[in-house]
């Protein structure tokens, strides 16, 4: 898959210095990014940024459901080298998992989950041995299906944020937005239907021992703004479906393919991506292990009172788990 354009966002010096010197403030005056009070300091901080700085981290706006934030640039030397597993990271690039959260605050609400990384509100998503050819942030060999980031879950991120560290080797970051698909009326109506559940992943062990019943969940609805999306194929169990309902699924993967762009991001590059409208995924690649592999941190955000999800959400029993929020609304 070529690497294709995608719509960017620059920030001038002026506007990445403020963010960064405010995101060491904030990290000097706390001492740690997975501080609770530094979360809790955020909401406040926010409102000290200049109005440039806050034009420049509102929420996607385009149809194209993403863009890329450019203009930040960690020093490779001082990052350290990348690390084998999220475990092991410490306090590695800790000035940019503040920078990260602050973005995060200007579009909504940080959130985390207590079942995925400690409850961080920032993860590292970094390839690790034994685990190449899982479906999660941590594989390197196989092709990371298109999905919606945490799509088992009724509270799943609105926005996805991923913040490259390290991409020496120019690996792609997939994309591909609903709304830029061509089904016919037939296929729309059918993915509406609530006919096949959508399991948690193989990052969240935990849930995966959930006993309640996977309940169907509909893969397509419409919402005030236009059609929005919840799809991960790699953890949708097919079995027991309709032969209609399953030939416009496979229709519409062959549509996000379509329109897919891969996006290859540089250091300092933060890509959002609406992940009520836009699905994600990675191409392979041959991890090394040696500390130079690619390295992404990663943000969740959630919007409030925002119109894109089915109400039938708010009775799903999310496989027991809670999403955190970063502070108390």
């Amino acid at each position: 898959m070529p690497t294709c354009p995608a719509p960017v966002r620059r920030l001038d010096t002026a506007t990445a210095t403020e963010l960064t010197d405010t995101a060491a403030e904030l990290l000097a005056r706390h001492g740690s990014a997975t501080s609770p009070d530094l979360l809790a300091d955020l909401p406040a901080t926010r409102t000290r940024l200049s109005a440039e700085l806050r034009h420049a981290l509102r929420p996607v706006d385009t149809a194209d459901g993403l863009f890329v934030l450019r203009g930040l640039r960690p020093d490779d030397t001082e990052l350290g080298p990348t690390p084998g597993h999220w475990s092991t990271v410490g306090d590695a690039g800790a000035l940019w998992d503040v920078t990260l959260l602050l973005v995060s605050a200007l579009m909504g609400t940080p959130i985390a989950w207590d079942g995925q990384q400690d409850g961080r509100f920032v993860h590292n998503i970094v390839p690790s041995p034994g685990r190449e050819s899982e479906q999660t942030g941590a594989s390197s060999s196989v092709l990371l299906t298109p999905h919606t980031e945490d799509a088992f879950h009724p509270g799943r991120a609105h926005l996805l944020l991923l913040c490259c560290m390290r991409n020496h080797d120019r690996i792609a970051t997939t994309a591909a937005g609903v709304r830029l698909t061509a089904l016919a009326q037939a296929d729309l109506d059918q993915l509406k239907r609530p006919v096949a559940p959508i399991l948690p992943d193989d990052a969240y062990e935990q849930a995966q021992q959930f006993p309640g019943r996977p309940a169907p969940v509909p893969t397509l609805f419409d919402s005030p703004d236009g059609l929005t999306m919840r799809y991960d194929p790699a953890y949708t169990p097919l079995e027991g479906t309709d032969e209609a309902w399953r030939g416009a699924y496979e229709r519409l993967g062959e549509e996000l393919a379509r329109v897919s762009v891969a996006v290859s991001l540089e250091p300092g590059d933060v890509l959002v991506v609406d992940n009520d409208l836009v699905v994600h995924g990675r191409v392979p690649f041959r991890a090394r292990y040696d500390g130079t592999d690619r390295w992404l941190k990663r943000a969740s955000v959630r919007v409030q009172d925002r119109p894109t999800r089915p109400l039938a959400e708010h009775d799903e029993h999310g496989y027991g788990q809670a999403a955190l929020t970063a502070w108390a609304s």
